[in-house]
C-alpha cells in the first residue's frame, strides 16, 4: 500500500481591501511606483505625477460607469500597496482590443506575500458580479511574477503580441 504524499501547508491568503482610488491615491501611487524594480515592465521608470492624476480620475469614471476599475489595494491596516482591478483594454492599435483587462501593480515591499493573487481573486469575484463574461491579462513575456499570478488565477496563455515598443507580451484569458 502506498501513501499519497501530503501537500505542504499553504499560507492563508492575506487580507486585502479594494476601494475606488481617490485624488490622494495619485500621489501615493506615484510614490510607491517610483522604484525601478516596480517599473521594470512598465517603461523602466516612474511616470510623472500628472499621469497618476489622470489614471485615478479615469478609474473613478470606470467605476461609476462600468462598476469596476483599477482599485486602490490596501492591506488590512489601510496601507496602500498599489492597485488591482480591471478596465477596458486601453489600446486600439494592438493587443486584445475590446477586451476587459485585469491587472495589478504593487509596491516592491508588498511583493512575494500573496497580495497580488488575493486582490486579483477579489477582482474576479467583483467582475463576475458585474456580469463580465471573460477577462484578459497582458503580461510582459519576461515578467515571471505576473505570469505566475495569472496562472494561479487559472488563466491560460492564449496569444502573443508585440507591443508598439517592440516588447513581447503574452495575453492570458479566463472565462468567468
Amino acid at each position: 500500500m502506498s501513501i499519497a504524499p501530503v501537500p505542504p501547508p499553504t499560507a492563508p491568503a492575506p487580507a486585502v481591501r479594494l476601494r475606488v482610488p481617490t485624488d490622494e491615491d495619485a500621489l501615493i501611487w506615484h510614490r510607491v511606483f517610483d522604484d525601478p524594480e516596480v517599473m521594470e515592465f512598465h517603461g523602466g521608470r516612474s511616470a510623472e505625477f500628472s499621469v497618476y492624476e489622470e489614471l485615478t480620475a479615469r478609474q473613478r469614471r470606470h467605476d461609476a460607469e462600468l462598476g469596476y476599475c483599477l482599485w486602490t489595494l490596501t492591506d488590512e491596516d489601510g496601507t496602500v500597496l498599489g492597485f488591482t482591478g480591471a478596465q477596458p483594454w486601453p489600446h486600439t492599435h494592438f493587443g486584445p482590443v475590446g477586451a476587459i483587462e485585469i491587472g495589478w501593480r504593487l509596491a516592491r515591499a508588498a511583493w512575494g506575500r500573496g497580495y497580488a493573487t488575493a486582490a486579483a481573486r477579489a477582482t474576479l469575484e467583483r467582475l463576475r458580479a458585474a456580469g463580465v463574461p471573460d477577462v484578459v491579462a497582458m503580461v510582459n513575456a519576461r515578467n515571471v511574477r505576473s505570469i505566475a499570478v495569472a496562472e494561479r488565477l487559472g488563466m491560460r496563455q492564449a496569444e502573443t503580441f508585440t507591443t508598439s515598443s517592440g516588447v513581447e507580451a503574452y495575453c492570458f484569458r479566463l472565462e468567468l
